[in-house]
């Protein structure tokens, strides 16, 4: 399943999403604003817009990680708007009956996110006094 959204990402409420029925292992990843960015100015929020093609974009990940992995199932989740730094980003998990193929698959879709075409980020920073 993979879901672009406005509401913040709750951890509680993603877990039951993903499918693990016949899984020993599931892996889950949140990717959350950081207050440092490494170019000596502090965030104050990031800014993530969609384009129409971000959920297909998104959905072939989701079916390229599957044919890579033996997963059970992949969900993907990532949010839309201003977020303020520590707020939820994106999500990543991956089900698989065996744990190596969960993390891979896992650390995979989090690198294929970052480097979505469908999406454009624009960091805002703190005003000095």
């Amino acid at each position: 399943m993979v879901l672009v959204t406005t509401s913040p990402i709750n951890p509680s409420d993603s877990y039951p999403l993903l499918s693990s029925v016949s899984s020993g292992s599931v892996v889950l990843h949140y990717a959350v604003v950081k207050e440092q960015t490494g170019i000596g100015k502090v965030t104050s929020c990031i800014s993530y817009r969609f384009s129409p093609e971000a959920v297909e974009e998104m959905n072939g990940i989701a079916e390229e990680l599957k044919k890579d992995w033996r997963l059970e199932d992949v969900l993907m989740i990532r949010r839309e708007g201003c977020l303020g730094v520590g707020e939820i980003i994106s999500l990543v998990a991956a089900s698989s009956p065996a744990s190596e193929d969960a993390f891979q698959a896992c650390m995979q879709g989090i690198s294929r996110m970052k480097k979505m075409n469908s999406v454009t980020k624009s960091e805002q920073f703190e005003v000095s006094p």
